[in-house]
């Protein structure tokens, strides 16, 4: 089979090389196309990937090519993988930067740096939606560009149910949970309801027994895991749920917002000089594959002890455990999905996928994160019980303003850019959502025609 990753120069690709590595069943992958808009990055990559194929000492390793060109990148492929990042870690900057120096939240996928990042890569993603569509009409597209969902409802106006959106946190959640219980996270079935970076585990059920109401009677039980310690066991036991970590940005906005103004530099302009130095490390002329994957591999280690860190904060939650700092996120959701679908081997995965009638307060269209059985011809939501009101309050109005993003993408009108701003529940005055407008369209180019 043929992967194509569209961000083939991204930082976290290499994670999705050494899950493909792992997999020695039969209809494996065999090439990996890496398309990036830099060349210079791609270069740096391939040699990361080159390391890792290297040290794995695997003869029949996925032959891996990188372009420019996306029509080349997307011909013959099975499989494209798209996480890309619109105004690069740059533009990540600026969206948090413009929205804490108004008072709101910045964070790249939540609140107003949400909007703005979704307001600049919709047209880019309906753009190469449209270009999958042509060249490879019948690949599988795994979305993992952010803010998710909102971007694989967009990508799905073009390709219906070929796009999946993925994202990790779910399943990093639903591990936790079930570690601190007992239980082998493969083995429990997690009963998770939202939408991306939006959503509670209700539930976690292990050989047809809900065992979370244990883990909500045991407050030491609770804050022994990462987001017990973020919203405390008390709070847990107020909602009878365990949120999505993101959601420590609604239920902790004012302390979240004071933590990240206090900071010495945003997350955006951590990441964005720290893998500054890690290209120019890996791009250096005669440097070793080997070398270029030691200097990843450091890279990485600082960026996950990192994560979040405004947050814990805080909350007073400490450090990261080394437990929490453990891969096998969305690489291995990538590659399950990929195996479930190429090989028709049934499997349950928590998905980024369109409604149909899984929750009646949304309409069908509307891309949701739920558990989703997985075969051949795709992924098929579970079904779910209601939300609490509480949850539809939430996930309605963030809907409504992920639809508003979209009609702003497509009509670039200001009006329905200030509309997007203004019914974020995290952006509290219209007047401040008019102020992004400017703020956001004076510093990304792509969004100039909405001043």
């Amino acid at each position: 089979m043929r992967l194509t990753i569209l961000g083939g120069g991204g930082f976290r690709v290499p994670l999705v090389y050494g899950a493909l590595l792992g997999d020695r069943a039969g209809g494996r992958v065999s090439h990996v196309a890496l398309y990036d808009e830099d060349p210079a990055r791609l270069s740096a990559m391939a040699r990361v990937l080159a390391g890792q194929a290297e040290a794995a000492g695997l003869p029949d390793a996925p032959a891996v090519t990188a372009t420019t060109d996306l029509d080349e990148a997307l011909r013959g492929a099975d499989f494209v993988f798209s996480a890309i990042r619109v105004g690069g870690l740059e533009g990540r900057a600026a969206d948090e930067r413009i929205a804490l120096a108004e008072g709101v939240l910045g964070q790249e996928t939540v609140g107003a740096g949400g909007v703005a990042y979704g307001l600049r890569t919709v047209p880019v993603a309906r753009a190469i939606a449209r270009r999958i569509a042509r060249t490879a009409p019948d690949a599988w597209v795994i979305n993992f560009t952010n803010p998710a969902g909102l971007v694989t409802e967009a990508m799905a106006e073009e390709l219906g149910n070929r796009v999946i959106g993925i994202c990790d946190s779910p399943v990093g959640l639903g591990r936790r949970i079930a570690r601190v219980l007992g239980a082998r996270p493969e083995e429990a079935w997690i009963d998770y309801v939202g939408l991306n970076h939006l959503g509670w585990v209700r539930g976690l059920r292990v050989a047809g027994r809900d065992e979370l109401p244990r883990l909500l009677a045991d407050a030491a039980a609770l804050e022994s895991f990462e987001e017990g310690r973020l919203f405390g066991a008390e709070w847990l036991r107020s909602l009878g749920a365990i949120p999505n970590e993101y959601l420590h940005y609604y239920y902790f906005n004012r302390d979240t917002v004071r933590a990240y103004r206090e900071a010495e530099r945003t997350r955006g302009a951590f990441l964005r000089d720290q893998q500054r130095g890690f290209y120019e490390e890996a791009g250096r002329p005669g440097l070793a594959p080997g070398a270029a994957l030691a200097a990843w591999d450091r890279t990485r280690a600082e960026r996950e002890a990192t994560y979040m860190a405004e947050n814990r904060e805080a909350a007073g939650a400490g450090e990261r455990e080394e437990i929490d700092l453990e891969s096998g996120g969305y690489e291995r959701v990538a590659l399950a999905l990929m195996r479930a679908i190429a090989r028709d081997e049934r499997a349950t995965l928590i998905l980024n996928v369109p409604n149909g009638s899984t929750l009646s307060v949304l309409d069908a269209e509307a891309v949701i994160e739920v558990p989703c059985l997985v075969d051949a011809n795709g992924a098929h939501p579970t079904g779910v019980a209601p939300l609490p009101l509480h949850a539809v309050g939430l996930v309605t109005a963030v809907k409504a303003v992920e639809r508003e993003v979209l009609a702003a993408a497509a009509s670039g009108s200001r009006a329905d850019a200030v509309k997007a701003f203004a019914l974020h529940p995290l952006v509290d005055s219209v007047a401040v959502a008019r102020r992004l407008v400017e703020g956001y369209a004076a510093a990304h180019p792509g969004l100039a025609h909405l001043r």
